[in-house]
């Protein structure tokens, strides 16, 4: 995954293949790796950063504190460096022109504002900042005032979360977040705010509709989002289209290393965490992220069966859960990443496809597991929405990968059975979504005992590589970066779902209406949902 062919080919092995050589003692062959990228690319802010750890490393801060300088010339966010890895950067944090730079209100959040676990009635907001601090969100709309208020923490890599609770339905907030670098307070009552602490910019936030409510949903999804900064645009072309929630279907980052996660990992993670395209977007989009292979270890990765084995698969997942905002995911005997929202008369179910995946090759097997599976069945039993969303990582349609048994293909005996209980139990109005191909496309999977089954895949959202389209699905893209915008209609005559493919240049591609009548059990009588 991190020679330099891999490095050649795609954008987001390069500075992860540099970052290694550092933690692997070979800062200097870190400069070399950095410098032959800059002999074609001078203005590649990432190989300056690269040198900049690398001299550190090596006791050179003055060259550092140039290589610094040069990274933010070329655009760097100084956010990546107050992030770090810290312990990397330490000595170029102790100099003169770190702190100036440092001092800046605007550095005081690195990373977010981001939402996520968005409800009728609240709004959860996750920051990391340059130091522990205390901090509070401010959310105001029409007379209401909200505020929140928490910390942020060494343990956990400078990030915390609080929930804006009492808010309106469906309804418009402006917020902001004031940081109080000197004092980290203990979470104070909603009725007590503190004094204004820092400036703030001001974001928006928008909350659910009630569960059951008729309307109109907007939903954009994807995966496959390896850094490459020539399409961090991607983010903003989401934007544009101020979706209610974006998924994030796997393939998240890249990290491929399944080992205790520490600076790499990390790293990894801030160079899209720091990209002012994704934080525009997360400040205003609730993100729903759930982990592929290449997020929790290695590419087609089973995990096995058990919670504590191997050693580094639940600190992986505290790891994943610590960089997002997601609602309440897992179970208390089975961390996990799994996790359900709603968004009006539609919920959503998102699936973690490898935590407790076993051998797709032997007899027995699961991509679910057991704790996950009884959740998804019994979520879609109790279901009253019009819509009930399956967002799974790997694609569910046979002829979406061909030959290979890492998607669903692997698993069929488990498939069926979630489709035969969807059948049996009169379960309505099920849509599947999922990624993990490089390319965005629609597939019907038809069915003798029920309604044809939907797997709506968008799998491209930043990545340089690309799949070729596959025979037999509807229709498929992979000429650019692209991803999939779901609109349901509830409060029509006839309710029903829109799947768009739009291109990372916002151009539409591809159209598939989806009416709610396409999506019933015939003749199941009372009982239907």
């Amino acid at each position: 995954m991190f020679d330099e062919r891999s490095a050649d080919l795609y954008y987001k092995r390069r500075g992860q293949r540099q970052l290694l050589e550092i933690l692997d003692g070979n800062p200097t062959r870190a400069i070399e790796l950095a410098d032959a990228r800059l002999a074609n690319d001078p203005a590649d802010a990432e190989s300056h950063f690269i040198r900049a750890v690398a001299l550190t490393r090596l006791d050179q801060v003055d060259e550092a504190e140039a290589a610094m300088q040069t990274a933010l010339d070329a655009g760097m966010p100084f956010g990546r460096f107050l992030a770090g890895p810290r312990d990397l950067l330490a000595p170029l944090a102790a100099t003169e022109t770190f702190a100036l730079h440092a001092a800046s209100p605007n550095n005081e959040i690195v990373h977010g504002p981001m939402l996520g676990a968005v409800t009728d009635t609240t709004a959860a907001v996750w920051v990391r900042t340059a130091r522990a601090t205390g901090f509070e969100v401010v959310a105001t709309a029409d007379g209401e005032r909200h505020i929140a208020s928490g910390a942020t923490t060494a343990d956990e890599d400078y990030t915390g979360t609080v929930t804006l609770a009492g808010l309106s339905p469906d309804t418009s907030y402006s917020y902001q977040v004031l940081v109080d670098a000197d004092t980290p307070p203990a979470p104070q009552p909603q009725s007590k705010p503190q004094s204004p602490q820092s400036p703030s910019p001001t974001y928006t936030l928008r909350t659910a509709p009630p569960p059951g409510a008729p309307g109109t949903v907007t939903v954009a999804f994807g995966g496959c989002a390896g850094y490459t900064p020539a399409n961090e645009r991607m983010w903003d072309t989401i934007a544009a289209h101020s979706p209610q929630a974006l998924l994030l279907l796997g393939d998240n980052v890249y990290i491929d290393l399944p080992e205790q996660p520490g600076p790499f990992h990390d790293y990894t993670y801030y160079q899209r965490q720091s990209r002012p395209e994704f934080r525009r977007l997360v400040s205003a989009t609730p993100v729903y992220a759930v982990w592929d292979d290449h997020d929790a270890a290695v590419d087609d990765i089973w995990l096995g069966p058990y919670v504590d084995r191997p050693a580094w698969k639940q600190p992986m997942v505290e790891h994943f859960r610590r960089n997002w905002n997601n609602p309440a995911s897992g179970s208390a005997s089975h961390p996990g990443v799994w996790f359900r929202f709603s968004l009006g008369d539609v919920d959503f179910f998102l699936l973690d496809g490898r935590t407790y995946r076993t051998n797709p090759f032997v007899e027995e097997r699961t991509m679910l597991g057991p704790v996950q599976k009884a959740w998804l069945l019994g979520g879609l039993r109790a279901s009253e929405a019009a819509f009930k969303v399956i967002a799974s990582p790997v694609a569910w349609a046979d002829g979406a990968k061909p030959g290979s048994r890492d998607t669903w293909s692997g698993f069929p005996e488990e498939r069926e059975e979630i489709f035969r209980f969807v059948e049996e139990n009169g379960v309505r109005g099920v849509v599947l979504l999922s990624s993990d191909r490089h390319r965005s496309e629609a597939w019907a999977i038809e069915r003798e005992s029920g309604y044809a089954f939907y797997d709506l895949l968008s799998g491209q959202l930043t990545n340089i590589h690309t799949h070729p389209v596959e025979p037999g699905a509807l229709f498929s893209y992979n000429l650019k970066d692209s991803f999939g915008l779901l609109t349901f209609e509830t409060a029509v005559e006839e309710p029903r779902v829109t799947y768009e493919i739009y291109s990372i240049d916002d151009e539409l591609i591809e159209t598939l209406v989806i009416p709610h009548s396409d999506l019933a059990v015939a003749d199941r009588g009372e009982g239907q949902s």
